[in-house]
C-alpha cells in the first residue's frame, strides 16, 4: 500500500483540477487523463515542497507509478531522519 496516497491524491487533483480523480498505488502515471511530462514534474516540485525532500533526476526518471513515488518519499524520509 501506498503510504503517502491521500497526500499524492491531493497534489494531482489539484494539478490536473479534476477532483474526482482517484489513483491507487498500482496506477500509472502515463494512463492518467491528460497527463503529460511537465505533470510529472510539476507533481515532484510539489511533493518536495509538501514533504521537504529534494529528488533527483535519474530518481524521477524511474517514478512510473503512485507506489513508486510513495516508496520514494518514504525512502527519502527515513534517510532524513538518520
Amino acid at each position: 500500500m501506498a503510504a503517502y496516497l491521500p497526500e499524492i491524491r491531493s497534489i494531482i487533483r489539484d494539478l490536473l483540477h479534476d477532483n474526482d480523480i482517484d489513483v491507487a498505488p498500482e496506477t500509472r502515471f502515463d494512463d492518467l487523463i491528460g497527463w503529460d511530462s511537465m505533470d510529472l514534474v510539476s507533481v515532484v516540485v510539489e511533493v518536495e515542497c509538501y514533504f521537504g525532500l529534494q529528488f533527483e533526476l535519474p530518481e524521477i526518471d524511474r517514478l512510473a507509478t503512485i507506489a513508486d513515488l510513495s516508496g520514494m518519499i518514504e525512502a527519502k524520509q527515513a534517510l532524513a531522519s538518520v
